[in-house]
């Protein structure tokens, strides 16, 4: 059985990057070559993701949630988030086919 959500966010989620960009480094006052050292990650990596042109990963969101003191799961969903929303929009016409099964 399942419950339908058919329930849509009008909007794309916000992407994990820009949390990080405007939430956690002005507080803790990081700037991307500060927060790279402290994740032992390149700086271009951060930069990436600040910037929204790349995800969070597992390990990233590893690193994010122990440098900050929060889950992981935390930056996983935010990214989730973003992942889902993005996907449907691309395949909505391919997916829009497909006839829900229904408990007989």
């Amino acid at each position: 059985m399942s419950i339908a959500n058919d329930n849509q966010l009008g909007r794309r989620p916000v992407h994990p990057g820009e949390i990080l960009r405007e939430d956690f480094m002005p507080d803790y006052g990081l700037t991307v070559s500060v927060l790279a050292a402290a994740l032992g990650v390149s700086r271009q990596s951060v930069n990436e993701l600040v910037r929204e042109r790349r995800a969070v990963s597992p390990e990233m969101a590893l690193r994010l949630g122990r440098l900050f003191g929060n889950s992981p799961a935390f930056w996983l969903n935010l990214q989730r988030a973003v992942d889902l929303y993005d996907t449907a929009a691309a395949t909505q016409d391919e997916v829009r086919h497909i006839t829900p099964l229904r408990v007989a």
